[in-house]
């Protein structure tokens, strides 16, 4: 998909341990894998990730890399948030994960979340003043707290002190993934 060099780059996806969409995270790590990046896997605790298709069929099943309470947020680049409903409804309640969105928004580092991944943005207060795209259920979340909502493949806005990059589905992956290599090598 991509002929970027990641070598040098850390990137690190947040989960929880059930409900994440499968090819919002599988897809990502794998392409940022290939294209050299370390990537971790963080999840809410060290059980297996039981990913789902479509946020109700059973899909792959994901070993975590890390947990959450873990990681070190400066030892990466970049900020990945897949969706999923269930996923992203329960990642924006978990408090050490909100302060991680907090901690890469306020060092400059980039931000990506696609479908429902936005909500936990919305939790963390990072899209006030942002231009982005989510899943179209998050529409009057997004701008209830401040950002302004678009229905594009994929937004990315540099404004606020950090690269934000969103998209809408699976379906908009390969752009998706076009601009966190982007964010990744700028």
């Amino acid at each position: 998909m991509s002929d970027a060099d990641l070598r040098r780059r850390r990137v690190l996806a947040v989960v929880t341990n059930y409900g994440v969409e499968q090819d919002e995270l599988v897809v990502p790590v794998e392409h940022l894998r290939e294209d050299g990046a370390t990537v971790d896997v963080a999840a809410v605790d060290d059980a297996p990730i039981e990913t789902l298709v479509g946020d109700k069929d059973p899909g792959r099943t994901v070993q975590p890399t890390t947990t959450v309470s873990a990681v070190d947020p400066d030892a990466y680049d970049l900020l990945l948030i897949p969706g999923g409903t269930l996923n992203a409804d329960n990642l924006r309640l978990q408090d050490e994960v909100v302060q991680l969105a907090k901690t890469f928004a306020s060092s400059g580092r980039p931000v990506a979340a696609i479908c429902h991944g936005p909500w936990l943005l919305v939790e963390a207060g990072l899209v006030e003043g942002k231009r982005l795209t989510s899943y179209p259920s998050l529409t009057t979340d997004v701008r209830n707290a401040g950002g302004t909502w678009v229905d594009e493949e994929v937004v990315t806005d540099d404004t606020h002190g950090f690269r934000l990059v969103t998209s809408r589905t699976p379906d908009d992956l390969e752009a998706f993934l076009r601009e966190v290599d982007a964010a990744l090598t700028a």
